[in-house]
């Protein structure tokens, strides 16, 4: 079973523990690899090209020996300064598991307001161009021609706290400098989500997206971002504790539940009023290019709504207005997954995409390892993930790259092929 099925429960038919066996019903797919091209060549030019690669990119950071991730050094000022904290990923009984809880543990957040009465948002967006150093020239981005069609539209899968593997990936697809600043012009980015839990920096990965998206909107362009399981998780462990939730397994709690699937205390004391704003009001679906985004490989979307206003709409409010046990099963209905493999699959895909418009979804939340049954080589080699699944007679593009259990953190420019 994958780690987010380990909490109390549970509640719903296909969200609850799942064995291994389960994984051997496995979904007809392709790996999309594209050819090697440099970015500037090809970035606004293939309508294929997503620049990760592909096996040849895994030959240069996936040595021989070594840990997969040895080659990757701190870029910018979000690299992560925290090499000495230890954190197990496979194993969420651990350092990080419920024994960790101190009894009687109450989070506390600094003038954090209700949900319900936001104030003092510090704006993300729509921040102008960023200002130069002291001494630099000054060189504003022109504005967009009349009828001047949008950027490139890319992609990034979960992150889960692993800053440094994000910062390699965009800079490697010149989305983003050696400073990690905004260096894609009028190009689009969605994030599916999971942006905490597990890793050593979910924090310094938000504080990234947020900057990015201010960046990308003084260049015409725009980085955004979908509300994944995990961050109701997070806000959930944050605003109610240890308060006791319904569950058919016994009585769980927000807390503890976050604990279990991987969460960093150090995430939830640096998270800030402004973080909670921000996260609370990310959308959970969105439809660009004929791509219906979403961040669960479920159906459990179209409980929300007939559109993708109603359902962006409904998770708001329920964030904003309600209590402990609404909240607790919005995040049970988002955690469910695998809906699209198997031979029901398509027609799964078909529910959401008639019902929400598109032509093909693009989602993250399930790592790709498990969907297609390579979670563990008889070497003990890393999982081999080349790039973007296709499976669900390609109308579904999965793009959880598994970085949390040593594959890769995938961004990809769409449409992949």
């Amino acid at each position: 079973m994958t780690p987010e099925d380990r909490f109390p429960g549970p509640e719903h038919p296909d969200s609850g523990p799942r064995h291994q066996p389960d994984l051997d019903v496995l979904p007809y797919g392709t790996y999309y690899e594209p050819e090697p091209a440099g970015y500037a060549e090809a970035a606004y030019e293939s309508e294929t090209y997503s620049g990760y690669g592909g096996a040849r990119y895994l030959e240069q950071h996936w040595p021989a020996t070594g840990h997969p991730h040895d080659g990757h050094t701190q870029q910018g000022a979000h690299a992560q300064q925290d090499h000495h904290v230890q954190h197990d990923h496979h194993d969420p009984q651990g350092a990080h598991g419920p024994q960790a809880a101190h009894p009687g543990y109450e989070p506390t957040l600094p003038d954090m307001p209700s949900p319900a009465h936001q104030v003092d948002d510090p704006p993300t967006i729509e921040l102008g161009p960023p200002l130069p150093e002291p001494g630099l020239p000054y060189h504003p981005y022109p504005a967009p021609a009349p009828n001047e069609p949008p950027g490139p539209l890319y992609v990034v899968g979960d992150v889960h706290g692993y800053l440094d593997e994000l910062l390699a990936e965009l800079r490697h697809q010149g989305l983003i400098d050696a400073d990690g600043h905004w260096s894609a012009g009028r190009s689009r980015i969605w994030f599916l989500g999971d942006f905490t839990d597990r890793g050593p920096d979910g924090i310094g990965v938000i504080d990234l997206v947020m900057q990015l998206a201010a960046e990308a909107a003084a260049a015409g362009g725009y980085c955004r971002a979908l509300m994944g399981n995990h961050e109701l998780l997070f806000l959930g462990a944050a605003r109610y504790g240890d308060e006791p939730v319904q569950s058919t397994a016994g009585t769980a709690s927000f807390l503890a539940a976050w604990r279990l699937n991987g969460g960093q205390q150090h995430d939830l004391d640096r998270l800030e009023a402004h973080h909670v704003s921000w996260l609370s009001r990310l959308p959970a679906i969105a439809l660009e290019d004929g791509h219906l985004l979403l961040h669960s490989d479920t159906t459990a979307y179209l409980e929300y709504g007939e559109s993708i206003a109603e359902v962006n709409d409904a998770v708001h409010d329920l964030l904003a207005d309600e209590g402990v046990d609404e909240w607790w099963d919005c995040f049970r209905r988002f955690t469910k997954r695998f809906a699209f493999r198997g031979d029901a699959g398509p027609t799964a895909v078909h529910e959401l995409l008639d019902t929400y418009g598109g032509s093909r979804v693009v989602h993250g939340h399930s790592p790709i390892p498990y969907l297609t049954g390579a979670v563990h080589a008889d070497d003990g080699a890393p999982p081999h993930i080349p790039g973007p699944y296709i499976y669900a007679d390609d109308l579904a593009v999965a793009m959880d790259g598994g970085v949390t259990m040593e594959g890769r953190l995938l961004v990809a420019r769409l449409p992949v092929n």
